[in-house]
């Protein structure tokens, strides 16, 4: 069974702190990881009006100059709100206006943006964040594809040996909730039970996967922007520069056609079981989340789309 739901349509206008028109409009790109942001990214910049990419560069520094105008400074009785809101807005406007594929809609991505998903309501009132999301079991088995596909490299997802020793130890790394997967499923079950979390579309992999002919007027209704007719048997995007140095070679790698298929996973069948359990966005109660997911069989549960 399948559910599309999209709510209410807005007209997206990106304003700054001063009330004037920004050059660019402001949406996001967050969710979990290995759950086809660089895929719906590559799809979307074949719209000539849009720029969109992998993690960006910005987030780290929202957070440092977000800190800084904090408690933890002392001359932080300084900064008035109005400050405080020119400051976070003019980070945008400053990388993107020298970004020069940068189109009249860019989507930023960073895992990060669901737990400033208040902030970003303050700084942009009608923005968008699109979710992209996967069952959890799936993103750690993606993850151990790639490590074993890299069997001579000692990626720098893992912080040292012991974590890096087998698939239960690296399992556990990347559910603390300061890594990889662990921070992203908590700021997205924050952000997915909020007070703004009618912000969000959440978008399953296998869907964006299988159906991105239906999965992307979604997408452009949401955002309230004019469909767009993209080609799905050619995209291609890659970032092999950040991934060669993360020693994590395809890790941002997108090429050919759009496509779903199944395989059978090659997690232990307890810790497939451990990470299963933590999906949450099927549960409809208690959010306004706009949500493009599908419901599998239990039969099937082991079986899904890389």
């Amino acid at each position: 069974m399948t559910t599309f739901s999209t709510g209410a349509i807005l007209v997206v206008t990106s304003i700054n702190a001063n009330g004037d028109l920004m050059d660019q409009t402001i949406h996001f790109i967050s969710g979990l990881p290995r759950s086809g942001s660089t895929l719906l990214s590559a799809i979307l910049r074949q719209n000539p009006r849009i720029h969109a990419g992998m993690t960006s560069p910005i987030g780290p520094v929202f957070n440092a100059s977000l800190t800084a105008m904090g408690a933890e400074n002392e001359f932080s009785v300084f900064f008035k709100e109005e400050q405080k809101r020119e400051i976070l807005t003019q980070i945008f406007d400053a990388y993107y206006k020298h970004v020069e594929e940068a189109r009249g809609l860019v989507f930023d991505t960073n895992r990060m943006w669901t737990s400033r998903i208040s902030v970003l309501r303050k700084l942009f009132p009608d923005t968008k964040v699109i979710c992209c999301v996967r069952n959890p079991a799936w993103i750690m088995d993606s993850v151990e594809q790639l490590v074993r596909k890299n069997a001579f490299d000692v990626s720098r997802i893992f912080s040292n040996a012991q974590e890096r020793s087998t698939v239960y130890s690296r399992a556990d790394a990347l559910l603390n909730p300061h890594r990889m997967i662990g921070f992203a499923w908590s700021a997205l079950k924050e952000a997915y039970y909020s007070e703004h979390s009618d912000m969000l579309l959440l978008v399953e992999y296998d869907l964006l996967a299988s159906r991105p002919a239906e999965v992307l007027p979604l997408i452009y209704d949401f955002i309230g922007e004019e469909p767009f007719e993209h080609d799905f048997d050619d995209v291609e995007y890659e970032a092999e520069n950040f991934d060669t140095q993360l020693l994590a070679t395809g890790l941002h790698t997108v090429r050919g056609k759009v496509e779903f298929t199944p395989r059978q996973t090659i997690l232990p069948p307890d810790l497939f079981k451990r990470f299963q359990d933590l999906v949450f966005w099927h549960d409809a109660q208690g959010s306004k989340a706009n949500r493009i997911v599908v419901k599998q069989d239990p039969s099937d549960e082991q079986k899904s789309a890389e």
